[in-house]
């Protein structure tokens, strides 16, 4: 989880040295276009497979909501401090269990609503509406974090149907398809060194989400999840040495509560787990 950090903040760091210089479309779908040409020879296995149409919907439907999640992160990227947008995209899993319970209906326990609450409290300390302007980048950032949860929410319901080396191929493919009209309507010609940096924005972003993977195998996720909170402490200081933003002290209280909202509400969730497949004493008797 650390490379994980490491690597998704390389990722933010590059592409908030973009600037406004290239459309966010055009500079997501070159993002993503790096990205399949990364994951090819995974992709045409996939696509040899065959699939059902029920999951070629849901694949569709998941890459029509990262198409947008991917446009308004990069639109945000350009215009918030790094810390902010990283801070703000913490609400992803707080989408994912408000979604789970709407759509899959999935029960909306205490200890979910209260931390529930705790988080959007995270996000107001982060925002402060009537304190100071809350501008198009942060509405951007936090339709980004919607999208991202409703994404991962229809990747909750594909990991029954395909593997996770599939899922993301074809992710790639169907995003980087999506993307394509919206890059040619405000398309600008690139410059050498602009498409350079977003090939190296796929290679971390692909190194991240391996990292993940492996620390999701490797431990609980009681364990990995506090471990994302150093993702906020490297983007402030990633924001104060590479592009001069100061580092607001209450940008990371908030997403220390969001971070820590989650972390109970896993740690919660796995005791629960724990006691449900741990067998009575009188069970373990022979």
């Amino acid at each position: 989880m650390l490379a994980t950090g490491l690597c998704f903040v390389a990722v933010t760091g590059l592409v908030r040295s973009l600037g406004q210089d290239l459309p966010a479309a055009e500079a997501a779908f070159l993002r993503f276009l790096a990205g399949s040409l990364l994951m090819a020879p995974a992709m045409l296995r996939a696509l040899t497979q065959g699939l059902p149409r029920a999951t070629w919907r849901l694949i569709g439907a998941r890459g029509a909501l990262h198409v947008v999640a991917v446009v308004l992160w990069f639109h945000a990227m350009a215009r918030i401090p790094v810390a902010e947008v990283t801070a703000i995209g913490y609400l992803n899993p707080i989408v994912v269990t408000l979604g789970a319970a709407l759509f899959l209906g999935e029960r909306l326990q205490l200890r979910r609503s209260l931390a529930i609450l705790v988080a959007l409290a995270g996000a107001l300390v982060i925002l402060r509406p009537g304190f100071r302007e809350v501008t198009e980048g942060h509405l951007a950032q936090i339709g980004a974090a919607v999208s991202f949860g409703l994404s991962y929410l229809l990747a909750k319901q594909l990991s029954a149907q395909v593997g996770a080396g599939v899922m993301v191929a074809l992710l790639s493919l169907v995003v980087t398809l999506g993307l394509l009209p919206f890059a040619l309507a405000v398309w600008v010609p690139p410059t050498a060194g602009q498409v350079a940096r977003l090939c190296v924005v796929a290679v971390f972003a692909t190194l991240g989400h391996y990292a993940m993977g492996r620390a999701f195998a490797a431990a609980p996720l009681t364990v990995t999840q506090p471990v994302t909170f150093l993702q906020l402490v490297w983007a402030a200081l990633l924001g104060w040495f590479a592009f001069g933003e100061a580092v607001d002290p209450l940008v990371l209280a908030g997403g220390a509560m969001i971070v820590g909202a989650i972390t109970y509400m896993t740690w919660r969730e796995a005791q629960i787990r724990r006691r449900a497949v741990t067998p009575a004493a009188e069970a373990t008797k022979l």
